[in-house]
Formats: structure tokens, C-alpha cells, sequence
């Protein structure tokens, strides 16, 4: 409103957080299309919402709604423009991006000043978590300590006031009452309190540059997504911020869990979020560009087939002329370990480049001057390389013999 101040623009809010009388107000001027801009949470995609002449969807924070939420925005009309903005893109949109079904802008400049959040990924300590506190309260910050689970979160609390007696604590998460928790926050980002012990809640839209130590507890359980967006809700301003990822020292992790604890770890610098959505989208798969499903692979043709396929019917769509296919890939299936471990090959930037060059290597000539630079850049092959240097052969003479899989 302030922006739009000078121009005849009118733009409302519609949230759970406004009265029922207020909200069947707005839901009302914008049926008749008295309202230009409307600005809401999910609470605009319920089914009593009706526009007079949708032309823009901007959805901010787009990995908090699912693909349904979604495609019931784009319904409201036809050729509705749709804008998405995100730090961390699910594999789903990332890869129609990278393919070409979407458009992709990318701004990698922060704001003046900000400095990366230290991180921090280990298991849980009493002394780790009440040194922390400390350090932050004892230069005059604030903390969120994230306890992801409703039901035992005033429990987490009590442990929390009689670990740090020092402190003041307040308890929020999303199932209180909109009234109380409004009451909470506020006064939080007014600092009566030191420590704000709640749910996944502040994962999106807290922007309190007072804040400057986050502590997660049970780490585990967040998406790579998640733990990304819950460290950036501090170091919003100048100062040195810190990031506690902890978990259960007797738990035993997942594979895929420790994969993303390895990743969050690693992208510390400012702008990681794309380099993290990439990670995801090589962790989880690219998901169905036309089904519900946001990650996963398309294993029905064979992922590189898929995508070339993919990207010629974009270029098609486009007018543009396609790029033949010459001849159909063989898709192979062994049952053995293939690909490129991380002690053979650190960063997983390289490691793409690499499948990406084993992908397009199509005649048996080609697949040898990609193994012969492997070996000669990153030397003797471990017996996963070998299994993967193994199937590619096997694909290109598969290939030229008309095979389709094997």
C-alpha cells in the first residue's frame, strides 16, 4: 500500500488471522473485482474465492504449496500469467525450468551487509544447545529453537527453561489459537523473551534481524528445502549469525537423511539456495511434469531419452526446429552399483558434468574418450566407476545393434 500509495490501486489481505465478517468482506469486493491486488495465504485458494478477471498469480514461496494448490490457482483462468518465487524450487519446477518448459531468473546478489550463517550439523548436547543460548542472549540477540512436533513441545520447553534458567522462554506453534499465537510473536519480536521454542511455523516470512542464532532440533525429519528456509530465518541483518542442526547421537540416519545433512553443511554461503535445488533435484528425481508427483524419476523411457524427448516437444511448442533423434537409446537395468562415489570424485558439480558427458556419449568411440579423460583426471577407477564404465559400453553397442533394453 505504501508503494501503490500514488496510484489508484487497491489492494486488501485475506488470512486466517482476519475476522470471519472481515474475510467474506474481501472474498467479496474480489468477486466484483473492486480489489486489484489481494495478498493472502492458502486461504486464497479455498473454493469461495472467485475472481472478477484474473491476469497475475505471483506465488511467493512456492516449495510451501503442493502441486495441487497450485493448479488450482492457474484453473481461476485460462491464460493466467504465473510468477513463482523461491529460494530453494522443488525438483519438480527446477527441472521445467531447466528443460525449457519454464522461465528461469536468478538473483544471486545479497543484500549489503549480510554475512553466511555459520552451520553447525551434530548430535544432541545439553552443553551445545545452553552454550548457545547463552552466546546469543549474552550479546543482546534472541534464538529459535525448532521442535517440530505439537504434541511434546511445552515438554521441550520445560527441559529448555531448566537447562538455561537464565533465559526467558515462549512456546509457539501453528494449532494455537490465530489470537494467541499473533500475541506471541509480536511480543517476541518486541524481545520479552530470549528464546522462541516452536514449530516449523517460522519457516517462511520472519524477518526479525534481532535473531541470530537458530537451533533445530531432530534435523532429520526436515526436507533439504526446509532446513535451508529455517536458516534463513536469521543473519537478516549484519551481524554473525548461527545455525544448530542437531539429531539423536543414538539414531540411526537414512542414507537419504545423512545426504542432506551433508548438503546443508556444505552449502553455507550466501546465495546456496539454487546449488541446494540442485542437490535435491539429483537426491529425490525430477518429479512428473504432468501429474501431481514433485519428484521422481521418469523411468518408463529411460531419463536421458525422456529429457531430449522433453526438450524437443518444448522446441516444437516454440517453433523452433527440433533436434532429430537419430536412434533410440538402449535403456539398461543390471542389478549392480554404478556411479560416482564421492571419495572417487568431491563436488557435485563435477560429479553432473560427468554423467552428463557419460549420457551424451552415444558411439562405443565416444564412451572410451569420456572413461580415458575420467581416468587420466581423477585415476584408477573404485568398482562402482568400473560397474558404470561397464554399463555404458554395454548401452553404446546395444544401441547400435537396434536393442532397446536390457
Amino acid at each position: 500500500r505504501q508503494r501503490m500509495g500514488e496510484f489508484p490501486v487497491k489492494i486488501e489481505m485475506l488470512s486466517r488471522f482476519r475476522s470471519s465478517a472481515e474475510q467474506a468482506d474481501v472474498v467479496q469486493r474480489v468477486a466484483d473485482g473492486i480489489i486489484d491486488i489481494v495478498i493472502g495465504t492458502h486461504r486464497l485458494i479455498q473454493k469461495d474465492v472467485e475472481f472478477a478477471n484474473l491476469g497475475l498469480v505471483i506465488i511467493d514461496e512456492e516449495q510451501r504449496f503442493g502441486v495441487a494448490d497450485k493448479e488450482r490457482l492457474k484453473k481461476f483462468r485460462k491464460e493466467v500469467d504465473v510468477l513463482t518465487l523461491t529460494a530453494t524450487p522443488i525438483p519438480r519446477t527446477l527441472h521445467m525450468a531447466l528443460v525449457g518448459v519454464r522461465g528461469i531468473s536468478i538473483m544471486e546478489s545479497p543484500p549489503p551487509g549480510r554475512q553466511a550463517v555459520k552451520t553447525y550439523v551434530t548430535g544432541y548436547a545439553e552443553d551445545v544447545v545452553r552454550r548457545a543460548v547463552l552466546a546469543e542472549t549474552d550479546r543482546g540477540g534472541q534464538v529459535y529453537f525448532v521442535h517440530n512436533r505439537v504434541q511434546s513441545i511445552e515438554a521441550a520447553a520445560a527441559r529448555l527453561r531448566h537447562l538455561v534458567p537464565e533465559a526467558t522462554f515462549v512456546v509457539a506453534h501453528g494449532q494455537m489459537p490465530s489470537a494467541k499465537l499473533e500475541r506471541i510473536m509480536v511480543d517476541f519480536a518486541g524481545g520479552k523473551a530470549d528464546v522462541l521454542v516452536c514449530t516449523a511455523i517460522i519457516e517462511n516470512g520472519m524477518d526479525l534481524p534481532n535473531v541470530n542464532t537458530l537451533i533445530a532440533d531432530e534435523c532429520w525429519m526436515f526436507g533439504l528445502a526446509q532446513l535451508y528456509q529455517l536458516r534463513g530465518r536469521v543473519g537478516r541483518s549484519a551481524n554473525q549469525a548461527y545455525a544448530y542442526f542437531l539429531y539423536s547421537p543414538e539414531r540411526r540416519l537414512t542414507e537419504e537423511a545423512q545426504k542432506r545433512l551433508h548438503a546443508i553443511m556444505e552449502s553455507s554461503e550466501l546465495g546456496a539456495g539454487f546449488r541446494l535445488a540442485m542437490r535435491d533435484l539429483e537426491i529425490r528425481g525430477a518429479g512428473d511434469l504432468l501429474g501431481a508427483d514433485q519428484h521422481g524419476f521418469a523411468n518408463a523411457v529411460g531419463f536421458d531419452l525422456y529429457c531430449r524427448m522433453l526438450a524437443d516437444a518444448v522446441k516444437e511448442a516454440k517453433g523452433e526446429p527440433a533436434d532429430e533423434l537419430v536412434m533410440q537409446i538402449a535403456e539398461i537395468g543390471l542389478p549392480i552399483d554404478a556411479y560416482l562415489p564421492d571419495e572417487f570424485m568431491t563436488g557435485y558439480e563435477t560429479k553432473i558434468r560427468e554423467y552428463q558427458h557419460l549420457a551424451r556419449a552415444i558411439s562405443l568411440n565416444e564412451v572410451e574418450a569420456v572413461i580415458a579423460s575420467m581416468k587420466d583426471r581423477f585415476g584408477s577407477f573404485p568398482e562402482p566407476v568400473e560397474n558404470l564404465a561397464y554399463i555404458v559400453r554395454i548401452r553404446a553397442k546395444a544401441t547400435v545393434l537396434g536393442i532397446e533394453s536390457i
